[in-house]
């Protein structure tokens, strides 16, 4: 049987025989114009997110690319591509994919590298699927969750001891460009208690990829772990489908009864991502350039992870969000403190003094902590944080001598502890520091007869 390009176009729209206009689909459709990053097709009935391929093969060149449905006008569909549009030519052929995207899971993910269509980028074969899903997960029922009822145990004093993470929360990690917010991820991947890593390297550099999986990951963390990266200079869209893959392949696991870590750098680049295609099909902008379907994509995205339901995996989720400028009321930065469970920030002032990780205390808050330790854990990290934040209030005057003693007994306790302090909160990059060996110190710190050096 001879198949004819209008014979493939009907097998790939999914043709059913229909006989009249009315009941048939438009299995074929033509460029009409290319804008920026955007391209207007017409004549093709398709729907918002299914998939077309752009197929040029004019006399001068042949080229194809995938591209996704993003919006309409009238008779007019706005399709992003998810690769380089080079080749393609006016009046190319738009032919709707048969499928709505599915993607490949199983557990030969593991230790590989993969992008945001599930293609290896390590080198290695493909992995063999288990099974094909789409990245749309069912929603599960906010009363059928389990609720946060114990700690994770991420290997970090700091966290551990005074903002203890619970088991299904999610927790976003803010700070500027080089505070150590990569390495704080690695040491979270190591020697944080999951079955199953997840992580998403979405809009970073290309040589911060390999970087990360060599040197902050590891080999050893590698192994129990599938990184799915899609770099900056990829297409917004696939930026937008490796955010979405790594946390698809994260509720997979859950699904399995695992407990699962998320680890996505960054959220701010998945906002950008959504900027760049909103503002290409003609969203208005609203709050400093960013479209309102912006501030709508990210709880569709985080609210994916936490607890399944009873009896279930969980998903303990980290987001990195970059603020430009070391602005926490950045847009993105605001939007995602609210909706999140908790949020870290990390210190420029405290990574130039050599001080990792780099977390300032005062201003990061788990907003789970108080459900999931106990009442004598929960009064010594507070007293904790009042005697540092008490501390760094007068740190000018004590620093120009300008302070006298004896002017405030708390001021006067915190600069007597302010070395074990310091001590409790930094750690070595590879050094794990268990739950118990965490709270142990705190008790200490304060004691009447504790030497002040001590840590």
């Amino acid at each position: 049987m001879k198949i004819t390009r209008t014979s493939f176009a009907k097998r790939l729209s999914g043709y059913d025989g229909a006989t009249t206009l009315s009941e048939r689909p438009a299995v074929e459709g033509r460029l009409i114009r290319m804008v920026g990053l955007t391209l207007e097709a017409e004549g093709l009935r398709a729907s918002v997110g299914s998939r077309c391929q752009v197929i040029s093969d004019d006399s001068t060149a042949s080229a194809q690319v995938e591209a996704e449905v993003m919006g309409f006008s009238g008779d007019k569909l706005y399709l992003m591509p998810v690769g380089s549009l080079a080749g393609i030519a006016p009046g190319a052929r738009v032919v709707p994919l048969p499928d709505a995207g599915r993607l490949p899971m199983g557990s030969a993910m593991l230790g590989r590298v993969l992008d945001g269509a599930g293609r290896p980028l390590d080198g290695l074969p493909a992995f063999a699927a288990e099974d094909w899903l789409s990245l749309e997960a069912p929603l599960i029922n906010p009363l059928a969750r389990q609720p946060i009822h114990e700690p994770l145990d991420v290997g970090i004093r700091a966290i551990n001891g005074l903002l203890t993470v619970g088991r299904g929360q999610r927790i976003g990690l803010f700070a500027g460009s080089g505070v150590g917010k990569s390495v704080l991820l690695g040491m979270m991947t190591r020697f944080t208690e999951a079955e199953v890593i997840v992580v998403g390297l979405i809009g970073e550099r290309g040589r911060e990829v390999k970087e990360f999986i060599e040197h902050t990951l590891g080999a050893e963390g590698l192994a129990r772990a599938v990184v799915v990266a899609s770099p900056a200079d990829d297409a917004p869209l696939m930026r937008l489908r490796a955010a979405t893959y790594c946390t698809r392949v994260a509720e997979y696991f859950r699904d399995q009864g695992k407990n699962v870590l998320l680890l996505m750098d960054s959220l701010t680049r998945f906002a950008q991502a959504q900027r760049e295609i909103a503002l290409a099909i003609g969203e208005p902008p609203a709050t400093k350039g960013y479209p309102p379907s912006v501030f709508a994509k990210i709880p569709q995205l985080v609210e994916r992870a936490g607890n399944g339901a009873a009896g279930g995996g969980s998903i303990s989720a980290f987001y990195t969000v970059l603020s430009e400028g070391d602005d926490q009321q950045d847009p993105i930065a605001d939007a995602t403190r609210a909706i999140l469970d908790g949020h870290f920030v990390l210190s420029r002032r405290l990574a130039e003094e050599g001080h990792y990780p780099a977390i300032d205390i005062e201003a990061s808050i788990s907003r789970a902590m108080s459900q999931i330790v106990d009442p004598q854990h929960l009064k010594q990290a507070q007293r904790f944080k009042q005697m540092w934040s008490r501390y760094q209030q007068s740190r000018d005057l004590i620093s120009v001598g300008a302070y006298v003693p004896g002017g405030d007994p708390e001021t006067d306790l915190a600069i007597t502890r302010q070395g074990a302090m310091k001590l409790y909160l930094h750690q070595a990059l590879d050094e794990r520091q268990t739950f118990a060996d965490s709270v142990a110190p705190l008790p200490l710190i304060f004691a009447a007869t504790n030497n002040p050096n001590h840590g």
